[in-house]
């Protein structure tokens, strides 16, 4: 186990006087429960129970009272009841509705106890199988690991602190570029993180990727409603993965012979497990921005490692002198997209982009990000500042003078002028600031 940001969470979670039960959300394999044994070292008393053990669910099918059940739970795991600091958790959740139900209890008669629940299934059963009891719980999304977090368990911890304090210089901007285009390769699941960082081995990680697109693949009896869902989400993921950071439409994705509202609902019911999102464009260069779901969705998955070994596109990657020369452009797009949302640990955290759809001016922003009153764009390309047309297009169109490209280069900021004759703040933003943009942000407006 290697440092993960969101143990501070956890941590803030706990020391809460009037603290709800937590659920944790996230796709399979982004170690929730390593996560929760690794939080567990803090308190005297850890019980762990998970529910595919039917030993497990007894107390909560032999409910009759609280005071039963929490001692039905303390005999099953042999641990003494003493006023302590106590954490239960309940992993697979999602087997026993009844245990769903009861998290309420504990909130409302037991606060002192810290309860966190999980599950690799959860999110499509949400609203349909089970409910949850309305806020008498709270959630936190695990994502996969962010390039900081991958510096950890590389073993960089002093790199880690410099890119957060945002003091990369010229001299290490290359090794940290270096380290950011293997993170892009492998992608940041945990075990796939821990395995490189212990062997540095990227053939020894096929084994590893291998288990997890098994486990989602397995997992579609379970997500699926009816036969023919079954058979969309299937052809998904086999699919799917070529597509990423690309503009989609759901009527035949893929060349397949599946209807769009087979489409939608099968990635709906994926969007639920957190492996993937459909994000929508914005049509507005300033708030509110809302999504346009009648434009064509970009998909986005979990993981770019994933992508790289599901697409069998691994080599293009570890052979480009430049991660947006690969794949035309769009890894780099993927891998900014997948660092914009580790940070977010609201399960409600989406991600837009932005579309003009004009006669003879159409215009894309791969990226918009709302700071305070402002909607930030940014576009993920290199090449000369003049050549930014889209870029400058929305420049046009928004109130404030701030822009962002994601680029190889070291930072800097340019001042440009549109054709129009704007003249805004180019911010030049290495691949490894991209974690940390909220933050660059904070800094380069308050100097300004």
């Amino acid at each position: 186990m290697f440092q993960r940001d969101i143990l501070s969470k956890l941590e803030n979670w706990a020391a809460k006087t009037k603290r709800k039960p937590l659920v944790l959300r996230g796709a399979r394999q982004v170690g929730k429960t390593t996560l929760v044994d690794e939080f567990g070292k803090n308190f005297e008393i850890y019980i762990k129970l998970n529910l595919e053990n039917p030993e497990h669910i007894q107390p909560f099918d032999n409910y009759s009272n609280m005071e039963t059940l929490l001692t039905g739970i303390y005999v099953m795991a042999n641990a003494p009841r003493k006023d302590v600091p106590t954490l239960i958790f309940i992993d697979e959740i999602q087997n026993s509705p009844r245990a769903v139900m009861l998290l309420r209890y504990f909130y409302e008669e037991y606060p002192h106890l810290h309860v966190i629940a999980a599950g690799s299934l959860l999110e499509t059963l949400i609203d349909s199988h089970i409910s949850f009891p309305v806020g008498r719980v709270e959630y936190l999304a695990v994502r996969p690991c962010s390039f900081c977090e991958f510096l950890i368990a590389m073993g960089k911890s002093e790199l880690e602190k410099v890119v957060k304090a945002i003091t990369v210089t010229n001299g290490i901007h290359s090794m940290t570029m270096d380290l950011f285009n293997t993170f892009t390769l492998i992608g940041g699941m945990p075990e796939i993180v821990a395995h490189f960082a212990e062997n540095r081995d990227i053939v020894g990680l096929s084994e590893i990727y291998d288990t997890i697109l098994t486990g989602y693949k397995d997992d579609v009896e379970k997500y699926a409603k009816n036969d023919t869902m079954k058979h969309v989400i299937r052809y998904i993921l086999k699919e799917g993965w070529t597509y990423a950071a690309q503009q989609i439409t759901l009527g035949g994705f893929a060349e397949s012979v599946y209807k769009a509202r087979e489409m939608g609902e099968a990635f709906r019911t994926l969007e639920k497990t957190m492996l993937l999102e459909l994000v929508y464009p914005t049509t507005a260069a300033l708030i509110p921005a809302p999504a346009d779901l009648k434009r064509a969705p970009k998909l986005i998955w979990n993981d770019t490692g994933l992508v790289n070994y599901a697409a069998n596109i691994q080599k293009e990657i570890f052979g480009a002198k430049d991660i947006l020369d690969a794949y035309r452009g769009k890894i780099a797009e993927q891998i900014v997209a997948q660092e914009l949302l580790a940070q977010e640990t609201r399960v409600s955290a989406t991600r837009r982009f932005w579309e003009r759809k004009k006669y003879g001016s159409e215009a894309e922003m791969d990226f918009i990000l709302q700071k305070d009153s402002k909607i930030i764009p940014i576009e993920v390309k290199s090449g000369h500042n003049s050549k930014l047309k889209s870029l400058h297009l929305f420049m046009d169109e928004c109130p404030h003078d701030w822009a962002v490209r994601v680029w190889s280069q070291p930072f800097s900021i340019d001042k440009v002028k549109t054709q129009a004759g704007k003249e805004f703040n180019l911010i030049n933003l290495p691949f490894y600031y991209v974690g940390v943009l909220e933050k660059v942000l904070e800094k380069v407006m308050n100097e300004k």
